[in-house]
């Protein structure tokens, strides 16, 4: 996974299931737009069913979809995307923003990874990383979907420091939601299922209120980790 070469992703299900969370897509898409700039490249590591890409390309934007799994990456294919396999296929330098959302904690290599991604960007060119945090939180759901790990904010740094990018933004997101996957890991399902009917009541009701309490709590608690980094 280093190199973005993978067999099928085992939780393309659950991708389906959180096209439920409407509001959290939303704030998603938000983060990617408000970091991204006039005449960017734009990159979208692991782009799975395109929950992102979709979004982006009713707003004219054309992001290149790099996707590993094989059928996954024929959807996009299908519906007109660039897409590739890994980054092997992506030129030096060659673009000039990254988005990853949810997808460094399925690779084993994952300082590798950002390695590459690193290379891939232009100077001054950004890299937004999202993904899940406090390994606390690891339950049923983090094994069924893949997940290797989940982040602490200082670990997820060094991962870009590493890669030789700048940190200019790093915080916790949805601190209500760290109270909620506390739960599930507690009394939640074995199987690791989302039951779709808790995700829309946590999406319409407590997802707004978890960004509020963010503004407070967001440096020390929340059920994921957003880490912005710079290429000198």
């Amino acid at each position: 996974m280093a190199s973005t070469e993978a067999a099928s992703y085992a939780g393309t299900e659950n991708l389906e299931v959180m096209k439920e969370a409407e509001l959290y897509n939303r704030y998603l898409t938000r983060l990617i737009t408000t970091q991204m700039k006039s005449g960017d490249t734009v990159l979208d590591f692991g782009a799975g069913v395109g929950t992102f890409a979709y979004p982006l390309r009713a707003r004219g934007l054309d992001p290149i979809c790099v996707e590993p799994d094989a059928a996954l990456r024929n959807g996009l294919d299908r519906a007109g995307f660039r897409t590739h396999a890994g980054l092997t296929d992506i030129a030096n330098a060659s673009v000039t923003f990254i988005y990853t959302l949810n997808v460094l904690e399925h690779i084993e290599d994952d300082r590798g990874a950002m390695r590459e991604l690193a290379r891939t960007l232009a100077p001054g060119g950004r890299i937004l990383v999202y993904v899940p945090a406090f390994p606390v939180l690891f339950s049923s759901m983090d094994r069924r979907v893949g997940h290797l790990r989940r982040y602490r904010r200082r670990q997820l740094e060094q991962r870009l420091v590493e890669a030789g990018l700048r940190v200019s933004r790093s915080q916790y997101v949805d601190s209500l939601g760290f109270v909620a996957t506390l739960v599930y890991r507690t009394i939640g399902s074995t199987h690791g299922d989302i039951n779709r009917a808790a995700l829309r009541l946590y999406d319409r009701l407590v997802f707004p209120i978890s960004l509020g309490v963010d503004t407070l709590v967001s440096r020390w608690l929340g059920k994921n980790l957003l880490v912005i980094g710079v290429k000198p």
